[in-house]
């Protein structure tokens, strides 16, 4: 869980970008009003790795072969288990779009009984971010529903957003007014 800071954030957004920065960030999300959101221009602080981790990032959330939806489910776990509440609140929304309900949502975070195959996915994210591994069952489990290509993608998939979570929780982000918080017994 994220520790105790004295202040957040501990890295400011870049509030008026040199224009290379600004196209950097005419290429990510941004909020309601055209904004783009805190976590790209806290990370427009350095241009070159902020470069290098949309790709990698737009790769999971738009050009991967997980279906969207067991996607979200692996990062909402993810960003809980991370104490990423920046995380949580945009793969919230992330979620709903790809179909998760918020029942489910909330049952990432409290627990809750899930279908097997669903089981499987949370166990592995837990799995990887507990032991850096996954149990044969688990593999196994999941490799009647998945392809290796797939099962490569779920274990990268998870490590990318524990690394995005603990940037969020060091640089101190803070999130967007606008975004959901966590569950009403979670965070």
């Amino acid at each position: 869980m994220p520790l105790p800071h004295s202040s957040d954030p501990r890295v400011a957004p870049v509030e008026d970008p040199e224009p290379e920065v600004a196209d950097l960030l005419a290429k990510t999300m941004s909020d309601d009003d055209g904004v783009p959101l805190s976590i790209f221009r806290t990370m427009a602080r350095h241009p070159r790795m902020m470069k290098r981790f949309n790709v990698l990032g737009g790769f999971f959330l738009t050009r991967g072969d997980l279906p969207a939806r067991e996607r979200e489910l692996c990062i909402l776990r993810t960003a809980y288990r991370s104490g990423s509440e920046y995380e949580w609140a945009q793969h919230v929304l992330i979620g709903r779009d790809a179909g998760l309900t918020d029942d489910e949502i909330e049952r990432v975070a409290l627990g809750g009984d899930w279908p097997e195959a669903d089981a499987a996915l949370l166990r592995l994210t837990d799995e990887v971010l507990d032991h850096t591994d996954v149990s044969d069952t688990t593999w196994w489990e999941l490799a009647e529903h998945y392809t290796d290509a797939q099962l490569c993608e779920l274990v990268l998939l998870v490590g990318f957003y524990r690394m995005t979570a603990g940037f969020l929780n060091a640089a101190g982000v803070v999130k967007e007014d606008s975004l959901p918080s966590w569950p009403a017994t979670g965070g």
